[in-house]
């Protein structure tokens, strides 16, 4: 039996990890996040597949193609969080769980950060652990599905 997927996903200018900002979002590139991930992952008995894009329609095409394929999903929807209703009606329509991850605590930030759209679908919510949410975001999945 293979091991469980699960789809992770992250948003616009997280590309930029590692050089943009790094007092708020870390000195983690993207790529060393991914593959904390991917260690993480089959220590779990997991597998994972990493996705980043800047553009909404590409990421709602991503949570759509895991449907029927991935056991969940992990999202950090950046810049989309507080904005993209169809980035949430897509995951409304994911029939599997959703951790909706952020590296900073938005909840400490700016108001318009604070709401976040994403999180009336999603399982449940990590924020302000830095790029060690992602690595908490998988134990969380895994003891969901496992």
């Amino acid at each position: 039996m293979s091991a469980p997927l699960i789809v992770i996903l992250n948003g616009p200018n997280l590309n930029l990890l590692g050089q943009r900002e790094p007092e708020i979002y870390g000195h983690a590139t993207l790529a060393e996040i991914d593959q904390m991930c991917a260690r993480t992952a089959g220590g779990l008995g997991l597998t994972v597949e990493c996705h980043q894009s800047n553009h909404e329609g590409a990421l709602v095409t991503l949570v759509q193609e895991a449907r029927g394929r991935s056991h969940g999903l992990i999202i950090n929807p950046a810049g989309y969080t507080t904005s993209s209703v169809a980035l949430l009606d897509a995951l409304l329509a994911y029939p599997g769980p959703i951790i909706e991850v952020h590296l900073s605590n938005i909840h400490k930030r700016e108001a318009f950060r604070r709401d976040s759209l994403v999180s009336r679908a999603a399982t449940g919510v990590l924020c302000g652990f830095g790029a060690r949410g992602y690595a908490l975001a998988l134990h969380a999945i895994a003891g969901l599905l496992l």
